[in-house]
């Protein structure tokens, strides 16, 4: 790898700490009892309201329509995330400090293996609090469900839903653009390097035959 690569991949990695200071998804609720809007913030070992009181109100809003409640104690996923984003910070900048490609090679698969088991698990987050409905919930209305969109807005009965990336994961996946380019950048040198070391041997294997001719 290059200096400048491997300056680039460390500061890859390290701006994945952002994720501790800084919520990773935003998912935001609007409607007619609560006119300013609430909304929660995923974080990579919490969720927390946007306002001090928001969360306790989701999950009033949760329980007249048969959802689950929300409680940060009982997801999984919030436990053992921390831990996966240390890891990735460790190898990233591991990947840097050794200069070998096939280590950035592997850092970068790694990094985008978990950005999408990441989205696929948030999914699938969603898909089941907002289908696995209480069937003695107050409001109940036949064939609806109330699935938050991954990213977007979504309307659900008088409620409309809007889930976007927060700071913590536009650096997530402003750091992956940058690692997935950074591979690529490095794959193209290697091809050029290997097609210049080619070219070098083929010159130098029919010099002696120049010279017997020659001769």
């Amino acid at each position: 790898m290059t200096t400048r690569t491997r300056i680039i991949t460390a500061l890859a990695a390290l701006s994945l700490l952002l994720v501790f200071a800084f919520p990773i998804w935003s998912v935001t609720l609007e409607a007619p009892q609560y006119p300013e809007g609430i909304g929660m913030e995923i974080w990579v070992n919490t969720v927390k309201g946007q306002n001090p009181h928001d969360l306790n109100s989701i999950n009033k809003l949760n329980h007249y329509i048969g959802m689950k409640p929300i409680e940060p104690d009982a997801i999984p996923e919030l436990q053992y995330m921390p831990w996966i984003i240390g890891a990735l910070v460790v190898l990233g900048l591991a990947a840097a400090a050794s200069g070998k490609r096939w280590a950035l090679y592997t850092w970068v698969t790694l990094f985008l293996v978990t950005c999408v088991a990441g989205m696929v698990d948030f999914w699938m987050w969603n898909y089941d609090y907002g289908h696995d409905l209480d069937p003695e919930a107050v409001i109940q209305v036949p064939g609806m469900t109330y699935q938050p969109p991954l990213i977007g807005s979504k309307q659900m009965l008088n409620i409309t839903a809007h889930s976007w990336p927060a700071l913590g994961g536009i650096v997530t996946f402003l750091a992956a653009g940058v690692s997935v380019a950074l591979a690529g950048f490095e794959w193209w040198r290697s091809r050029s390097e290997n097609e210049v070391a080619d070219e070098t041997s083929d010159t130098a294997a029919s010099k002696p035959s120049s010279s017997l001719q020659q001769t």
